[in-house]
């Protein structure tokens, strides 16, 4: 017999990677239905809904609240996964501090009192919340790293405005990642503490979580090493916020004796913002990757160039990094590929968990195959729904793909159902995946991808190209992640631009095109 429940803690906050965490924990329970982690915000409230709880025992719930919800098989199914969702939502914690969820501390000046040596501050409370938090933060003297999104866009003005003032960071709000002395935040990717001899270090200053990651993984790949990456949110270098917090990192970074070279990375800003960050690199030579701008007007040290890939290059080339080989055979490689696809297969469907890998795809392929169409378009005439037979690349990532529901990156099962749709259109050539790995991502994406791209791959069927982020020190271990899904026939190139030339080839049954990249 079926059965439903929840359980609420009081005061016991989780951010949003502790949120998905337990859910996922939940879900792959036995015998489980449905299950979510929220806060008992109104929002929170409304995922619940959705899921069939607006009982009781939620009427009195603040937004301070934890509630874990589950419908499952039956009463032992359902206390089984009501217990994993809590030892997800609070193992961590016991770990760090040796005691149970009510101990944590209740505020982050106590937090900065009863440990002085904290230097920095991760704000994941529902938007509504997160700048008062910040401001909290700032108040005590931290930098902040605002994973939240949802923040209005005068409050993060006014964050940025005060940050800058008292010399502080503010890196967000939607700020998914950061490597600050070596310390990784949110989705973070391990560098190794080696680097070639004679080679300098990048420091990065980004607004794009997954750009920034690719950068930093692909010099550390590369044998650079990467002194910090600044994430400053997506907005950040919009007209309204105009650069603010871009602005004080490239100048920290600048003046940074650890870092040799500065690389700027964003989806199209401002070009009058743009200007005011690059010229903050004074002293230290530095590369600007905008992706949609290509032409500013830069200051003498700095380089402007198209893709992710190319600014990785030329900054690794600023401080002494020897060439990378790259993509040998892929043309060859492509042709083969080619040759296996069913005549009427022309079309490129891409499923990225990564929104600025995603952004850049596009980017690329619309040089190539003519309009991309997506969820967050290059432009906006290509939004969804789109054409019949487009092209289309979608950012799961996005706010309507991880709705009550974990990040593609955590949790790959909604990739895994849209692959498996995929199969069953028979005008689609490519399919297009990012893997993106690190700290907080899943511990197998690979694994549990190939299956599925082996099965969709077969009899004529679309042709999967995979780009793989990240670096051998990840838990994942790049090349362990890459080997899985070359043995399951799929194609995977070193960067993901080069990926995106590779499907376009494909899809054109021009494997010539797959080294207009290199």
């Amino acid at each position: 017999m079926s059965a439903a429940g929840v359980r609420v803690q009081p005061g016991a906050y989780l951010d949003s990677l502790l949120l998905m965490s337990a859910t996922v924990a939940m879900e792959q329970s036995a015998g489980v239905d449905w299950a979510g982690a929220v806060m008992a915000t109104p929002r929170g409230l409304e995922e619940l809904a959705g899921g069939g709880f607006t009982g009781d025992q939620l009427s009195t719930a603040s937004a301070n609240d934890l509630v874990l919800a589950v419908r499952a098989d039956d009463e032992e199914a359902l206390e089984a996964a009501l217990e994993a969702g809590w030892r997800a939502a609070f193992a961590e914690r016991e770990q760090a501090t040796g005691h149970g969820a009510d101990q944590a501390p209740a505020s982050i000046a106590e937090a900065v009192r009863t440990n002085p040596d904290l230097s920095v501050a991760v704000v994941s409370v529902p938007g509504e919340y997160a700048a008062l938090e910040a401001h909290h933060a700032l108040t005590a003297g931290l930098h902040v790293l605002l994973f939240s999104d949802g923040v209005p866009l005068a409050q993060e003005i006014e964050l940025k405005e005060r940050a800058s003032e008292l010399g502080r960071l503010v890196m967000g709000p939607g700020a998914g990642t950061a490597v600050l002395s070596g310390t990784g935040l949110g989705f973070a990717n391990v560098f190794s503490p080696r680097r070639a001899a004679g080679v300098g270090t990048v420091g990065v200053v980004a607004a794009a979580g997954t750009g920034a990651q690719e950068v930093s993984a692909l010099l550390d790949r590369w044998g650079v090493g990467v002194s910090q990456v600044i994430g400053v949110g997506g907005r950040d270098l919009s007209e309204e916020v105009d650069g603010r917090m871009a602005r004080l990192a490239v100048r920290t970074l600048d003046e940074d004796p650890a870092t040799d070279a500065v690389l700027v990375v964003s989806k199209p800003p401002s070009p009058k913002a743009a200007a005011r960050v690059l010229a903050q690199c004074r002293s230290t030579p530095a590369v600007a990757v905008f992706l949609g701008l290509s032409d500013l007007e830069c200051p003498r040290d700095v380089q402007l160039v198209r893709t992710l890939e190319q600014g990785a290059l030329a900054a690794g080339r600023l401080v002494g990094m020897a060439e990378p080989r790259l993509s040998a055979g892929v043309r060859e490689a492509v042709a083969d590929r080619a040759a296996r696809l069913d005549p009427g297969r022309r079309t490129i469907r891409g499923l990225f968990s990564g929104g600025t890998l995603c952004y850049e795809a596009q980017l690329i392929l619309e040089g190539l195959v003519g309009p991309v169409y997506s969820n967050e378009p290059l432009r906006k005439q290509h939004g969804l729904p789109a054409p019949e037979d487009a092209h289309v690349l979608l950012d799961l990532g996005a706010e309507e793909y991880t709705r009550g529901v974990p990040h593609p990156m955590i949790e790959p099962s909604g990739r895994l159902e849209l692959l498996r749709e995929v199969a069953d259109d028979p005008h689609v050539a490519v399919v297009l995946l990012d893997v993106v790995l690190g700290h907080c991502s899943h511990a197998d994406p690979a694994g549990e991808l190939a299956p599925v791209c082996a099965e969709l791959m077969s009899d004529g069927g679309p042709q999967v190209v995979a780009y793989v982020l990240g670096t051998e020190s990840d838990p994942q271990v790049y090349s362990r992640q890459r080997a899985i899904l070359e043995e399951a026939g799929c194609f995977v190139p070193e960067t993901n631009a080069r990926a995106a030339y590779a499907a376009g080839a494909l899809a054109l049954r021009q494997p010539e095109l797959a080294d207009a990249g290199t």
